[in-house]
């Protein structure tokens, strides 16, 4: 069964250009490394909640923008070998395609699949 790895960001609204760059690049880089897909969704109906919401999750500032984005793996051993060499890789090239947000406040997660309809 398919692997899921699951992240919630906040993005400078103004950088949304310069974010569509950098996850095509990255999507790029995930793929080489066994991805299937990668998923990006930019903000458009994201309320504020009392309690929770994915704005308070990532502490989105005014000017910024909540964004969704997923990466589909053939198998947890594929993503665990992929995101390894992932990581690697992009350390070797941080300077090529800068994160145009703050990482520090993105949340991410790695997911069994358990229904797909």
């Amino acid at each position: 069964m398919e692997y899921i790895d699951g992240c919630v960001l906040a993005v400078p609204t103004k950088n949304k250009a310069a974010y569509i760059k950098h996850a095509t690049e990255a999507a790029k880089l995930f793929k080489k490394h066994g991805a299937i897909r990668l998923v990006e969704c930019w903000g458009d109906d994201v309320p504020e909640g009392k309690l929770t919401s994915f704005p308070m999750a990532v502490q989105c500032k005014n000017d910024e923008t909540v964004v969704l984005s997923w990466i589909i793996w053939p198998s947890r051993d594929a993503r665990d070998s992929g995101m390894k060499n992932v990581m690697e890789e992009w350390q070797s090239n941080v300077d090529d395609n800068p994160m145009p947000f703050d990482g520090a406040r993105m949340i991410f997660g790695g997911f069994q699949v358990v229904l797909d309809e």
